[in-house]
């Protein structure tokens, strides 16, 4: 697939970073992880994808978000918002904010509903991110901005709701490929032909014992490669420990284990997104596309329940906003009207199960909370996992 061209700057700027990880390599003997190379393309400081300049999300960045298709899908999810909070606390709590647009549309709904939280925090590790975030509000909801609070560290202690939408598909993962019996990690080098290329080492560590795990339980067949995220279920166990009373509430791509290690993803689930273009190389310049890999929710359930967080819903996103009443919000729209016509569109998007209502997946993992929530009171696939 021919994919479009950078700007010279643009090159220059992901040759640096393809300078920083080459050095990294050799500092390293000639070989790093999956996980570590992905690190360095998404996060390196004023040179990883999030953490520069770029343009990422919308229809003139590089991929488009649930949030900005359309404001029905804020609307859905502020009724489950304002239900947990009743619940819990009146926090809220977004981990990676993106553009800021679902802050900006959530904190919008919930004030029409006098159900606005007392501090909306988002976590966001990126300044450049942040700072995208900060001028969202002010240009689309400046009385508002009061009430936001960004971080860049986890609280010690949390009562709400915490939100992560298209978080958990962003962290590092490890390759791993099974093959005669032998397991194996698909690590990185910088080859003689001054590229990135593949080379594989036995899989060692916690590593190793989770791809035996998912070998004992799926049996994946011979020369199988797929993904396993470590930092993922280490990120919702260590809410675990934080959480006092509320939810986190995980909206991403996504399959329960089964699914995830099926024989016919035998490449694994990695996409790269660069200028509303899909393709599958993590090595095409560094810095300038995103990289992700679908979610084991299966995994996070596993990490979530030793920590203490129990299993409050799983299921399709397409029955969460149904659930929630996306529905009800687009027919307030007058009919046939322009907005209705183009809501309408959008809505599709977020529902049909060809595109992202069944792919993505929500899942809500809470503590201390009294009652079913109301995302998940039909169509819960729990089971599944």
């Amino acid at each position: 697939m021919s994919l479009p061209l950078p700007d010279p700057i643009a090159l220059a700027h992901s040759a640096r970073l393809r300078a920083k990880i080459c050095r990294r390599i050799a500092a390293a003997g000639g070989w790093i992880s999956f996980a570590e190379f992905m690190e360095l393309a998404l996060y390196a400081p004023e040179l990883g994808y999030y953490a520069a300049g770029a343009q990422k999300f919308g229809a003139t960045g590089d991929f488009v978000t649930a949030p900005e298709l359309t404001p029905l899908f804020a609307r859905a999810l502020a009724r489950q918002a304002a239900e947990i909070m009743v619940m819990s606390a009146p926090y809220i709590l977004e981990a990676g904010a993106g553009s800021g647009r679902l802050a900006v549309d959530l904190l919008r709904t919930l004030a029409v509903a006098d159900a606005l939280p007392q501090r909306y925090d988002i976590l966001e590790l990126s300044p450049e991110l942040a700072a995208r975030q900060r001028q969202t509000f002010l240009r689309d909801a400046p009385r508002l901005l009061a009430r936001v609070n960004w971080r860049q560290r986890l609280p010690e202690r949390f009562s709400g709701l915490v939100l992560a939408n298209e978080v958990l598909d962003a962290m590092p993962v490890h390759v791993v490929q099974w093959q005669d019996g032998v397991i194996l990690e698909r690590g990185v080098t910088w080859a003689e032909n001054e590229r990135f290329q593949w080379r594989t080492r036995p899989a060692t560590g916690r590593l190793r014992v989770e791809a035996e795990r998912i070998q004992t339980e799926c049996a994946p067949s011979t020369n199988y490669v797929n993904e396993i995220s470590l930092l993922a279920p280490a990120w919702v166990a260590t809410w675990g420990e934080r959480l006092e009373a509320g939810c986190l509430l995980l909206m991403d791509y996504g399959f329960p284990r089964r699914e995830f290690y099926h024989p016919d993803r035998a490449d694994g689930t990695l996409m790269c997104h660069y200028r509303q273009h899909t393709h599958p190389d993590p090595f095409y310049l560094p810095g300038l596309q995103d990289i992700s890999a679908h979610v084991d929710f299966t995994s996070l359930i596993v990490a979530a329940h030793p920590a203490g967080l129990a299993l409050a819903g799983y299921t399709h996103q397409a029955r969460f906003l149904l659930n929630c009443g996306l529905l009800d919000d687009l027919a307030t729209l007058e009919a046939g009207s322009p907005a209705y016509l183009k809501s309408a569109s959008a809505a599709q998007k977020l529902l049909a199960p060809h595109e992202m209502g069944e792919l993505f997946k929500v899942m809500a993992l809470g503590k201390n909370l009294p009652a079913p929530l109301i995302g998940f009171r039909r169509g819960d696939k729990s089971h599944a996992l």
